[in-house]
């Protein structure tokens, strides 16, 4: 495959990444500050932090389209710099909010909306991050695997938010009396 056509495909997979980015955003974190859910808000923010990542790469992919074959070495670095960056700051957010969750012991209320979009996140992410984690090997783009890497993060935290994080309260509950058991870690001192 020639390397107009793997631009063309990367070009295509940054913009249906940032369409469903600016989806999941305002769903998620709309969701989590009506639910009082940190992962889930927590699930927002990451979109966020994907969302400004597409249009890193779209701005990289630019420049090596208009400079063709001569496209600045230094774009791929600072493409490649900021992505790390971003996937850095997502990681910092998502201790810094569970920890917070936990010493304030917030409990979180359901959202169908937020469980929704997590469960439809969760196959998007692995899809997009194969395409993405392909199409960056044949490029050699530094860039483009960072970006692969922060859709597989955002794989993990839908599962996280989809897997259990925003059940409702009362059902977690109900199940540990009836166990009897307590998901509370400090609830066990």
């Amino acid at each position: 495959m020639n390397r107009q056509s793997l631009i063309a495909q990367a070009f295509a997979l940054e913009w249906f990444t940032i369409a469903w980015m600016m989806v999941e955003a305002a769903v998620a974190i709309l969701s989590g500050i009506v639910a009082h859910s940190v992962s889930l808000t927590a699930f927002g923010i990451d979109s966020l932090i994907e969302l400004a990542s597409g249009g890193v790469l779209v701005w990289r992919l630019r420049v090596e389209l208009r400079e063709e074959r001569r496209f600045s070495e230094a774009a791929e670095r600072i493409a490649s710099r900021i992505a790390g960056g971003l996937l850095f700051a997502l990681a910092a957010y998502v201790v810094v909010s569970a920890a917070w969750g936990l010493w304030h012991r917030q409990g979180e209320a359901f959202s169908w909306a937020g469980t929704g979009i997590a469960a439809a996140a969760i196959p998007t992410m692995y899809i997009l991050a194969r395409r993405k984690l392909a199409v960056a090997e044949q490029l050699g783009s530094r860039a483009l695997r960072a970006d692969a890497v922060e859709a597989i993060a955002c794989g993990w935290l839908s599962f996280v938010v989809g897997g259990g994080a925003d059940r409702p309260v009362r059902v977690r509950r109900l199940v540990d009396r009836r166990r009897g058991l307590s998901r509370d870690p400090l609830a066990c001192r």
